[in-house]
This record gives C-alpha cells, structure tokens and sequence, in this order.
C-alpha cells in the first residue's frame, strides 16, 4: 500500500535469517560483506517507503559489522549517497579515512563508490537506522564538498539537522497514512531539507527551490529516457506525458542541456546499438533485430540515423567491430 513495504527474517526462520539478511541489503542497498555473532539467530526487519526520486527505509536488526570492499564496488554501484540517523546502539563508521562512533539521536552520510565499513556495536538490543537515499544526480551540491563530510558526524540536534531528524521521524511513523499524491510531496521535501542541511555544513550556497525541482525532474527524466529506450514509442510526449508536463515544459527543461529530448533518445538508442553490433555473443542476430531491440521501428531510418552519426552503415560498423 503506497508503495510501502516490510520484510523480516521471520518469514525465513532462524537458520536461514542471516544469510537472507545479507541478499536483502545487496540488493536494497547495496552489496557489502556482513558478519554477525547472532547468524545463527539472526534477526531483521526492514520497512521501505517508495518516494519519488528518493527512498526513506527503517532497519532493525542483530548486532553486526558490514564491510564494502572495492570488489564489491565493481560488481555494483548505484552511485548513491545514504543518510543515515541512529535510534538504537552505537555505530562506528569509517570512509575516507574518516572514522567516527555514533549513538542515538546522531546522523552521518556515506557514498556507495567508496569503500566503507561499519560496525553496530552489541548493547543487548537490536541496531535501529533510518536511510534517506540520496542519488547524486539529483543533490544540487558539489561532489567534492559533500565527500569531506562521509563517515563523519553531522549535527542532528539542532538548526536544520534537528528539523532532517525530526522529519525523517515522523515520515516513517506517518506514512502509511498518505496518499500518493501526499508521498510524492513528501519526499521532494525530504531531498530540499536534507539538500539544505549538508549546504550548511559543506558551505555551499543553498539551492534555490525552484533549482533543485529543475534538477530533481531532469534526473527523473534522464532516468526513465534510460530504462525506456526500446520502447518505439518512446518520444518527447511520451515523456513528458509520464511525468504529468506539458511538452513544452519538457523542452524548456533541456534548454540549457547539449542536445534536445528527441536527440538525446536517438543518441541513447544509437549507442546501445553499437555496444550491440560490436558484441561477439549478438553476431547471429539480423541487424534489424538490433535496431528493433532499441526501438527502431524501420531498419531503414534507422541506418540513415547510424550512417549520419557514424559516417558509415551499422553493416560496415559491425564488419570492421568484428574482423572474421
């Protein structure tokens, strides 16, 4: 129901809980290496709320430590920032060589490109966190600025930190109550607060309202371009009918950007093609399953596109990307 959901270990039993635990956060979170003095009784139980262009999730769980490790970084990295606050025992945490102990009531952010490790320390009772997943891509700060702050404490008890705190609180406590429409709101307050909250503390301008909305929806617009390209009837309207604007509102986004919506969907399609074309596994497949795969819809227009962008026909591309 919107877009809320919990899972726990109970619905594995006990024997299986830890490593259930494990392939839960991999994929909820991130992947990370996980140990645990209770894995044989491990307990767990994660809340998620769905909001746009952000996610608030509640976790409760056996004392352990979880490391990410370079591998796990080149095997999967959403690119993300997490911020965290803590309701229950202490956490150490340690990224970039910053190494801190937290306990109840503080917050701290953390990068999933970067190595990281924690340990939430046995006080006889589970760990409780709150996460705000914050994509870089919609945080309208400098990378470098807001990198100085991971694996440190940040001021969650008065100002702007008290108010993040307090707001996240109540969100997880509240939000089985909304609507959609409500969720939606919510969570694009959510990211402006915590948005002014880590510019207050990297001494960075604090974005203007209607800066962080232009920048939230082009990153909501990219996004689906992304996850929609063969999709043949993926277009400017389709676009902007998906997101609830006009299509002149979509153009006006993408003034100031490289190229135009329909541009960069060509561009986008055109490039998957090639990966596709130079891949030895896909050299049995017809060109023009290609070029459908990526929502072409006629081979012929869409070797009049490759040719205009690559000064040579998908044919020869793929000739000469794979010789024999």
């Amino acid at each position: 129901m919107n877009g809320i959901t919990t899972v726990s270990t109970t619905r594995v039993g006990a024997r299986d809980g830890f490593e259930w635990w494990s392939r839960m956060v991999g994929d909820a979170v991130m992947p990370v290496a996980i140990a645990s003095p209770y894995a044989d009784r491990f307990r767990g139980t994660a809340t998620s709320i769905r909001l746009t262009d952000t996610e608030v999730a509640g976790f409760a769980f056996s004392p352990m430590t979880a490391r990410r490790a370079a591998a796990h970084i080149r095997r999967a990295d959403p690119e993300q920032y997490f911020l965290f606050l803590v309701h229950g025992g202490p956490i150490g945490i340690e990224q970039r060589r910053n190494n801190t102990l937290l306990t109840a009531g503080d917050m701290a952010i953390f990068d999933t490109s970067h190595p990281l490790s924690c340990e939430f320390r046995d006080d006889g009772r589970l760990s409780h966190v709150s996460l705000l997943r914050l994509p870089r891509a919609t945080l309208p700060l400098p990378q470098d600025r807001v990198d100085r702050l991971l694996g440190t404490a940040l001021p969650a008890r008065t100002g702007s930190g008290a108010l993040l705190a307090s707001y996240l609180t109540g969100l997880r406590a509240e939000a089985g109550r909304c609507e959609p429409e409500e969720l939606h709101r919510l969570g694009a307050v959510a990211l402006a607060l915590c948005a002014t909250f880590l510019a207050a503390r990297t001494d960075s301008p604090v974005p203007a309202a209607h800066e962080t909305r232009h920048q939230v929806l082009l990153a909501r617009v990219r996004a689906f371009i992304e996850a929609n390209l063969a999709d043949p009837g993926l277009g400017p309207a389709a676009v902007a009918a998906h997101h609830h604007i006009s299509v002149r509102l979509l153009h006006l986004l993408f003034r100031d950007e490289p190229e135009t919506v329909a541009a960069t969907i060509r561009r986008l399609r055109l490039e998957r093609s090639c990966a596709d074309l130079a891949n030895p596994g896909l050299g049995h497949r017809r060109i023009g399953e290609i070029a459908e795969r990526w929502g072409f819809r006629h081979q012929a227009d869409y070797s009049r596109a490759f040719r205009r962008a690559y000064g040579m026909p998908p044919s020869d591309f793929r000739r000469q990307a794979l010789p024999g």
